[in-house]
């Protein structure tokens, strides 16, 4: 039941990312606003999902670990649809660097991305060290991004 469930909505977010890919349109700027954060939100509950056993404080599951990192790659790839030219008038956390400096934006897109990939081939690996230093990379990788394109709460 747990392989049927992940591939349904492994399929789900694959078919969102290739719409995605495809400069979704969204009906009014608040819509791609509203995009972003739930992508963003979901791959936060997947991260936080792998920490206890990052941190030592659950066992160690590689399947359970590799589904939540396949899960988590295809989410790594929604958000960025979302920055629409129009969105940021909107209010919402993201600075107004992520429009005036794109091409850092990109560069900050381009290393999480390389971690992701780092990430999965981690988990792939089975080795529970490479996963932890993988991990550590990717959510560097989101609190630099953080640090530069989203205003503090």
């Amino acid at each position: 039941m747990k392989t049927l469930s992940l591939i349904a909505v492994t399929c789900s977010l694959a078919g969102s990312l290739w719409a995605g890919s495809a400069h979704a349109q969204f009906a009014k700027p608040e819509d791609a606003v509203k995009y972003r954060q739930s992508a963003f939100t979901l791959m936060g509950s997947h991260m936080g999902r792998m920490q206890p056993v990052i941190k030592g404080q659950a066992p160690y599951d590689a399947a359970a670990i590799k589904a939540n990192v396949a899960i988590l790659k295809t989410l790594s790839g929604l958000p960025w649809a979302g920055f629409t030219a129009d969105s940021k008038s909107v209010s919402s956390s993201a600075k107004p660097d992520v429009w005036s400096d794109a091409a850092g934006f990109k560069a900050a897109q381009d290393k999480f991305n390389g971690a992701m990939t780092k990430l999965v081939a981690a988990a792939d690996s089975g080795d529970l060290e490479k996963l932890r230093a993988a991990y550590g990379d990717v959510g560097a990788s989101c609190k630099a991004c953080h640090d530069t394109f989203r205003a503090k709460k």
